[in-house]
């Protein structure tokens, strides 16, 4: 590693940890108010055909012009409102992506999607261990171990409850919401603990994404909206922890549907 990225690695850590502190309550509360506006929104757009996707608001030739890039294969990805939003003790990122699945269908979308069990290798490094809890009809909870490095390597064992709906055979969508997220040290070592609540370094704290699925002509079209609650970036310090608290929601975002596509774009028959 670079000297310069190890000074910035225990910078980052070092302040992370002296401004540590329990999530506020008053932080869980601003980001439930986002996310019951938030799902509002969508749960309209999921409601009708015309509406299903935000390419769907978008002008004929705002539209032929985000298609083109789509099937060159490019993962198109845009902020939601003013991300990060600042609320009490934490910042609010909301990222919407799309990407196009050549010559699939939405059958084929979704069993790689719900294929929790195998998604460690399906969104490998990101996803280091996946597995299925449980399956009711069109609920599913699932559990997985995340890994993300950018200067400093984090690790989080998360818990989500998903939910998947349909208008018909070509509009398909999910709700997942984040039911815990930890933080884990010294991953894969005999030390490995899970750090407690407060005493974490606030990474993640919550991550909630709203897939939709729809068939057109030439595959599928695959959206994504991921909305996570990091800690805020202490006052006078947005120039050392900014860069890094804020690009990883969307660098995420881009790589899971890029991985997505890759992993149906490889599957023999697709």
């Amino acid at each position: 590693m670079k000297l310069k990225n190890i000074v910035a690695h225990c910078l980052i850590i070092c302040v992370l940890t002296c401004v540590g502190m329990a999530q506020q309550k008053q932080t869980t509360e601003a980001f439930d108010r986002y996310i019951a506006g938030a799902e509002k929104r969508v749960t309209q757009a999921r409601g009708k055909s015309d509406s299903f996707l935000k390419i769907d608001a978008l002008s004929a030739p705002q539209r032929t012009q985000v298609m083109a890039r789509l099937r060159q294969g490019e993962v198109v990805i845009e902020k939601q409102g003013e991300t990060p939003s600042e609320i009490p003790g934490g910042l609010i990122h909301d990222w919407v992506g799309m990407v196009l699945v050549p010559k699939v269908t939405v059958p084929q979308v979704l069993a790689l999607i719900q294929d929790y069990d195998h998604s460690s290798q399906h969104y490998a490094p990101d996803v280091v261990k996946s597995r299925l809890v449980s399956h009711t009809g069109d609920d599913f909870q699932v559990f997985m171990r995340l890994h993300k490095h950018k200067i400093v390597t984090v690790v989080l064992d998360t818990n989500y409850d998903v939910h998947y709906g349909r208008i018909d055979a070509t509009h398909q969508f999910s709700f997942s919401r984040s039911t815990r997220v930890s933080e884990i040290a010294n991953p894969g070592s005999p030390d490995e603990r899970t750090v407690a609540a407060g005493h974490d370094h606030g990474f993640m704290w919550r991550l909630n994404s709203y897939w939709a699925f729809e068939q057109v002509d030439d595959g599928v079209l695959v959206e994504c909206e991921a909305i996570s609650l990091t800690r805020d970036i202490p006052s006078g310090l947005g120039w050392m922890i900014g860069p890094f608290v804020n690009s990883i929601p969307r660098e995420s975002l881009q790589f899971t549907l890029g991985a997505t596509r890759k992993a149906l774009v490889k599957t023999p028959g697709s």
